[in-house]
């Protein structure tokens, strides 16, 4: 996607060879303009999959599960980090290492928004060796529900994330994939 590429380059920093900040249109501040348009592109790619529910883990996938689901016109439900006192009743929980921060979390979410049988739509901001993701699918399979398909705004794809997720059949669609990046610049695959 072009718009998200020109945006990474004169928008985004590499902090260093693993580590990209995106933090002026994706994760701290938001570019509505362009997030719609994500959310657009993902719409297309993912249109004749049959899907049913789009899941997306807070925070930073948010603007764009949103914008895609609006553009499918399909629910939207958040897997959550962290839980609360009020988070009560069926919940379904799995322990993801997050990539960024070093740490693990429990990811979250009540049974009762992912209905069994349903097929889904996973949106995330990244794609770094799919811990994430895979933490995503552990949670809706033992709902009974399927992703259908991964749509990731920006992919690292010198890490291993994208060839793990493949292997398992899943469609992945990742709008700007970072072959390299460093202090000297950016570089996407074609």
């Amino acid at each position: 996607m072009k718009e998200l590429k020109e945006a990474i380059l004169t928008r985004g920093k590499a902090i260093n060879q693993d580590v990209l900040l995106v933090d002026s249109f994706l994760n701290h501040q938001v570019d509505p303009v362009l997030m719609c348009h994500v959310g657009e592109a993902f719409a297309d790619f993912f249109r004749d999959k049959a899907i049913d529910r789009i899941v997306t883990i807070e925070s930073s996938g948010i603007a764009p599960a949103t914008f895609t689901a609006y553009a499918l016109g399909l629910p939207l439900v958040i897997l959550k980090k962290q839980t609360s006192r009020i988070m009560k009743g069926d919940l379904i929980q799995t322990a993801v290492r997050s990539f960024t921060k070093g740490t693990e979390y429990q990811l979250t979410v009540k049974r009762e928004f992912l209905p069994g049988n349903e097929r889904v739509l996973f949106i995330d901001d990244f794609l770094a060796s799919g811990e994430a993701a895979f933490g995503a699918i552990r949670l809706v399979e033992e709902a009974g529900a399927k992703v259908a398909g991964i749509g990731i705004v920006i992919e690292k794809s010198f890490q291993s994330g994208r060839e793990r997720l493949e292997a398992l059949g899943i469609p992945v669609c990742s709008l700007a994939r970072v072959r390299a990046m460093g202090p000297d610049g950016i570089e996407f695959v074609d």
